[in-house]
């Protein structure tokens, strides 16, 4: 394994995340991936066992220790999906304009049968819903529900398969947030260490508080992820925003709990809701989709990558694409290359004239510091903003304000510098002094100079603290290589 490169030779500012599956799974192949530019790793606790998700995570972090950087995971609950049973013959070719049974049970007994796991359905269900399957491309209008099942027409036909998802847009589910395997999953997560936890079908903040209350049962350290992808998520944006620590654009489900047309503009609605509360969003669900087994994307896809990173996305995720795809490494270098390709463009933007104090999370002095700094070091043109931080706020604050200034991210906790790996510019760079800011300035200096990433006359802008309680952050100091 080669150490791959840290400090100022960050390629790109947005970062990638990469599902782990079996195409990329070996120490070897995690490594590559990260030397390609993925800064977090994905598990997908739908998949495999805990015994597989265990190995991944200790691999992971070997990794990270053989690298010599920070390298975070996303354990990703599975969430209360809906989903069929085993159909006759394995798959059902449902026929426009012919009806089908939608009934309880684990397998079918007829042709014409479509069961489900989820005994509650048939009493939630009304006449008229729909009924989606198969990714959305089969699509039934339910005509009534009897005691055996429910009766529906098929309205755009196709073939649906055993264990495929079912989606109910518009019906009010009592699903649970939390199933029973989700919340030993997050035990299982919690106590694995993992540095952030993906929430599924999320459709208030109360969702996130309950996942809230089993990792602080736990004294886990790590942050929430909300997945927006159901119609009552949109509808509570904001609150949701603002109980989660992160939010991902979980496309996928949301396309099909959503009309399709309004999914790009809801994806913008929520990026736009994340900068406001200084909380950090990944976009996902088939970026890279053809590259399950092509080397190159389509030109639609490359456009959707730059199109997310132009709205504002954090992080863009690779799911299939590495997790079974044939070409795990070459979708993650083409990612950074639409990435650095459209950030070139983001350079132009003017910079906002003044601080927004009023962000939820963030005091009204670290945020004004976020910004001068970004403008101090914008007129000085120097080298890189340096923040220690114990939580990492401040450098997600500096992130938000997209200064293009490398922002160095300084920690004695190998926690926060994990969870930096997600946000957008901020390189985490370990082993550095954080307790005297003169010291961390010559230390910093002095690594960048043997590199060659740094000469005299250099400057670089330090966000410091007086040790005063109304904010950890509240000063600048400005350093200029000798």
């Amino acid at each position: 394994m080669s150490v791959k490169a840290t400090l100022l030779e960050r390629p790109s500012r947005t970062k990638i995340v990469a599902t782990v599956g079996p195409s990329c799974e070996s120490p070897e192949k995690l490594a590559g991936l990260v030397e390609a530019g993925v800064d977090v790793f994905r598990i997908n606790t739908a998949h495999g066992s805990r015994q597989e998700h265990q190995q991944r995570v200790e691999a992971i972090r070997e990794v990270g220790r053989c690298l010599g950087v920070p390298v975070a995971i996303l354990v990703d609950l599975a969430g209360p999906k809906i989903r069929l049973g085993e159909l006759v013959a394995g798959q059902v070719m449902c026929v426009s304009g012919s009806t089908v049974r939608l009934a309880r049970g684990d397998r079918a007994s007829g042709p014409d049968d479509l069961v489900t796991s989820y005994a509650a359905l048939l009493d939630e269900v009304r006449a008229g819903d729909r009924v989606l399957l198969a990714d959305g491309t089969v699509a039934l209008v339910v005509e009534s529900v009897q005691p055996e099942g429910a009766v529906c027409r098929v309205v755009q036909g196709g073939v649906v398969r055993s264990r495929q998802g079912v989606h109910l847009p518009g019906a009010k589910l009592t699903l649970p947030a939390l199933t029973d395997q989700d919340r030993q999953n997050a035990h299982w997560a919690a106590q694995a260490g993992a540095d952030f936890i993906g929430l599924s079908f999320v459709r208030t903040a109360h969702d996130v508080h309950q996942l809230r209350a089993v990792l602080k049962a736990e004294h886990s350290e790590a942050q929430i992820i909300a997945k927006i992808e159901k119609p009552e998520a949109v509808e509570h944006l904001e609150a949701i925003v603002g109980a989660a620590d992160g939010i991902m654009v979980a496309r996928g489900d949301l396309g099909i709990e959503i009309d399709i047309a309004q999914v790009p503009m809801v994806q913008k609605r929520i990026i736009a809701a994340c900068h406001r509360a200084r909380k950090p969003v990944i976009v996902a669900t088939q970026m890279l989709e053809s590259m399950h087994h092509a080397r190159l994307p389509t030109r639609a896809e490359a456009t959707d990558v730059a199109n997310a990173i132009l709205d504002g996305a954090d992080a863009c995720m690779l799911s299939g694409e590495t997790a079974v795809g044939e070409y795990p490494r070459e979708a993650v270098e083409v990612m950074h290359r639409i990435a650095l390709a459209t950030e070139e463009i983001l350079r132009d933007r003017p910079a906002p004239a003044s601080p927004d104090g009023s962000q939820a999370g963030v005091h009204p002095i670290t945020e004004a510091t976020a910004w001068a700094a970004g403008e101090l070091a914008r007129a000085l043109q120097a080298k890189m903003i340096v923040v220690a931080t114990a939580s990492g706020r401040t450098a997600l604050a500096i992130s938000k304000y997209r200064h293009f200034v490398p922002t160095i991210g300084v920690s004695d906790s190998e926690a926060t510098l994990r969870r930096m790996a997600l946000y957008w510019g901020v390189i985490p760079v370990p082993g550095l002094p954080m307790a005297d800011g003169t010291r961390l300035a010559q230390t910093l200096v002095e690594r960048a100079r043997t590199a060659g990433q740094l000469v005299p006359g250099d400057r670089l802008v330090l966000i410091a603290g007086t040790g005063l309680r109304a904010s950890r952050h509240n000063m600048i100091v400005v350093h200029e290589v000798e």
